[in-house]
């Protein structure tokens, strides 16, 4: 096989979850094997547990406070975290 240097990659594609299938299916007949299913990306979040896309419009020194909080906690959070977490402390 050649290097992915040589490969002329403009004739390539995609492996089809058809031809995947397959090939997991011959790869278990052939071996006797039981392979593990096949899990890509993250699981699934809970239903109470997923955000809901919203757009609001903000005081600007709101976004102010909350942005010098977040810089202040540090640790890559961001200001719409400390804007989600203050919302949620006055639900309960």
């Amino acid at each position: 096989m050649k290097t992915s240097r040589e490969f002329n990659f403009t004739h390539s594609r995609r492996v089809t979850t058809r031809e995947l299938e397959a090939t997991r299916k011959a790869i278990q007949s052939k071996m006797g094997i039981k392979l593990a299913p096949r899990k890509a990306g993250r699981p699934p979040k809970p239903a109470h547990e997923k955000y809901q896309h919203v757009h609001i419009l903000l005081h600007p020194r709101i976004v102010q406070w909350a942005k010098a909080l977040a810089k202040q906690r540090g640790h890559n959070i961001g200001y719409q975290t400390i804007i989600n977490e203050t919302l949620l402390g006055h639900t309960a």
